[in-house]
């Protein structure tokens, strides 16, 4: 028993001299700060790292031991920080934290951008028909979907019927969405070809932006009816409150609308100056290659700007809660889960 103490004290040393640039190490926690815009944006790029994908099962194997030992406190000699918080980072880029069962690549948090930026180009290709229009948009929906339930909070059972209805209404709202406003501006008569041509770049984003709002209040409406759990400075449960689940769904409904903003409005702008550029002119073949560029960074950016614009746990006073929740506790905030 000495002997195990002694090399777990060892070990724990050897990770806390670790440089100063790196953060001792905390279980289960953000390396960065999420009090500050820029601590959650750096914690959200690790989060959505398409390196994770290439991850092999050996190495998932060696991550998960790693900190099953720190957590043991059978930590080895030699082990330092940095080598803590990138098995965190490869654990739950891959395993979902409730039931600990892989995520299929396609839906985890990291392939996002990957697997999701054709579907963007597919969304912005120009002269879109009503077919390509609705397939597209409903392409885009399923892949939002299927991210949406593999990263779902499992702690509690939920009942497919409200995945179903989120996503049905998502797609039955971008869909009509999209295909009203094409209509409307393929009859806008007043509008050169060019104008309108330029116009029908931009339908994807209301129809998105408006699927987004609608998926999020469908499959969380529950929220609203029975509340969500809110916190104390210690972790403490001090109640389930309607009010800060209006505020977590409003919040996350703007991130929703903020994130397809780039993806969708940007490529449009820049794609219109581009096409009239000498070498795209001359090799009009290098339009679709040069789309998925700006496509993807357009997408690289947006992802980790929008979710890191409000904390994964937001503050709130308990004075703007309802009467129970401020006599339950004595302090004067609490915190809530909004959610992604």
């Amino acid at each position: 028993m000495a002997d195990t103490a002694t090399t777990a004290s060892a070990a724990a040393a050897s990770a806390a001299s670790a440089s100063s640039d790196v953060p001792p190490f905390q279980l289960g926690k953000p390396r960065f700060q999420q009090t500050s815009f820029y601590g959650r944006f750096r914690h959200f790029l690790d989060i959505i790292d398409p390196r994770t994908l290439f991850v092999t099962e050996r190495r998932l194997r060696e991550a998960v031991q790693l900190l099953e030992d720190y957590k043991h406190g059978t930590l080895r000699p030699g082990v330092t920080n940095e080598q803590l918080w990138s098995a965190q980072k490869i654990k739950q880029a891959i395993l979902h934290p409730d039931t600990n069962e892989k995520i299929f690549m396609p839906f985890r948090m990291s392939g996002y951008i990957p697997f999701g930026t054709p579907i963007v180009v597919g969304l912005l290709l120009p002269n879109q028909t009503l077919a390509s229009t609705v397939f597209w948009q409903w392409l885009n929906q399923s892949h939002n979907a299927c991210v949406n339930y593999a990263n779902r909070n499992a702690t509690k059972p939920s009942p497919a019927s409200k995945f179903i209805q989120g996503y049905l209404g998502a797609v039955i709202s971008a869909v009509s969405i999209a295909v009203g406003l094409n209509v409307l501006v393929q009859k806008a008569n007043k509008f050169t070809p060019a104008t309108r041509l330029l116009i029908q770049r931009f339908v994807p984003f209301p129809a998105v932006a408006s699927a987004n709002i609608c998926n999020v209040v469908l499959m969380r409406y529950g929220e609203l009816e029975e509340g969500i759990d809110v916190l104390d400075s210690d972790g403490n449960l001090v109640g389930s409150s309607k009010i800060a689940a209006r505020h977590a769904l409003l919040e996350t409904a703007l991130t929703r609308v903020v994130l397809p903003m780039p993806i969708l409005v940007l490529p449009p702008i820049v794609m219109s100056m581009l096409e009239k550029t000498a070498l795209l002119q001359a090799r009009p073949r290098l339009l679709l290659p040069v789309q998925s560029l700006v496509c993807l960074a357009a997408f690289g950016l947006a992802l980790p700007l929008a979710i890191s614009l409000f904390p994964q746990m937001s503050e709130i006073e308990t004075s703007q809660l309802e009467p129970e929740i401020a006599q339950a506790t004595s302090s004067r905030t609490v915190v809530y889960n909004k959610g992604l």
